[in-house]
């Protein structure tokens, strides 16, 4: 029973095919750029755009479970084909952005709200899978830091529970490999809220300096993120860290909740990635 991974070149995919290949399980790692992967010996790889649907067929040629990336283009089409190649459950790596107020209006939720619309509609047995904001977030610092420069922002008392990537693989993979988590939908955080005055102290103490920070204007903050993101995407992401200013996030469903196993902490995120903030300015 070939497991079907879509988004395998992206940080969760990747790690959710190497545990899946390390149990002994058959999987199946796509990408829209398939020469691009890299996957263990043995894996097999194949291509997956979502807005070509004669890439569905072979890709699904075996396949009984897929965890899928979100992406609402072909969503429809790539439901249909997976039913009729027998396909009998879908992991998907939604958003907890799904459930905020007005998600319908904002397009970073409206694109996860789309695609679980969809299969919530179809016959395929779905587990939705909806961790909040990343540590691995924090890598846009990367550059900032690596030059000693303090890092600027509108909203540096922000809060928010980041939750780990492996942690979200851990969920998904037991979401395949077991049916305690078949049919749910799942929100998920790291263990504790931070802010991301409070994340930077935590990469300062792994790097063994104090990491400055400057406040600034939120005209300027979206001026400087309107360089490299689309305006809709910056004004829901300032949006969010406006509301969030100063208010803990709640925890939610962890691994501790869910595997009996700690969540891996910010902390330790930021001790396994010191090397890309310390050697970011080269």
């Amino acid at each position: 029973m070939t497991i079907l991974i879509t988004g395998a070149r992206g940080q969760i995919g990747r790690a959710v095919v190497d545990r899946l290949h390390t149990a002994g399980l058959p999987v199946r790692a796509a990408s829209a750029r398939p020469a691009e992967l890299s996957v263990p010996d043995g894996v097999d790889t194949v291509e997956v755009v979502l807005d070509r649907p004669e890439t569905f067929g072979a890709a699904l040629d075996g396949v009984r479970q897929v965890f899928l990336y979100p992406n609402p283009a072909g969503i429809d089409e790539l439901i249909k084909a997976a039913v009729a190649a027998g396909v009998e459950h879908v992991v998907l790596l939604s958003s907890s952005s799904v459930l905020a107020p007005g998600a319908e209006n904002e397009p970073l939720a409206l694109h996860h709200l789309q695609v679980e619309r969809a299969l919530a509609d179809s016959e395929l047995a779905c587990t939705f899978l909806r961790p909040g904001a990343f540590d691995s977030n924090a890598r846009g610092w990367a550059r900032t830091i690596g030059q000693s420069l303090p890092v600027q922002l509108a909203f540096p008392d922000a809060e928010f529970a980041f939750i780990h990537p492996d942690d979200v693989a851990d969920v998904a993979v037991a979401a395949l490999t077991g049916d305690s988590l078949t049919g749910r939908s799942i929100t998920l955080t790291g263990p504790e809220s931070l802010s991301f005055r409070q994340q930077l102290a935590a990469l300062g103490d792994a790097l063994g300096r104090e990491i400055a920070v400057e406040r600034i204007s939120r005209a300027e903050q979206e001026r400087q993120m309107a360089a490299f993101m689309p305006g809709p995407m910056v004004s829901s992401l300032l949006k969010g860290w406006e509301a969030a200013d100063g208010t803990p996030e709640a925890v939610a469903e962890t691994t501790a909740s869910l595997l009996g196993r700690p969540a891996r902490t910010f902390a330790q995120w930021a001790r396994e990635n010191a090397h890309t903030f310390a050697s970011a300015a080269s």
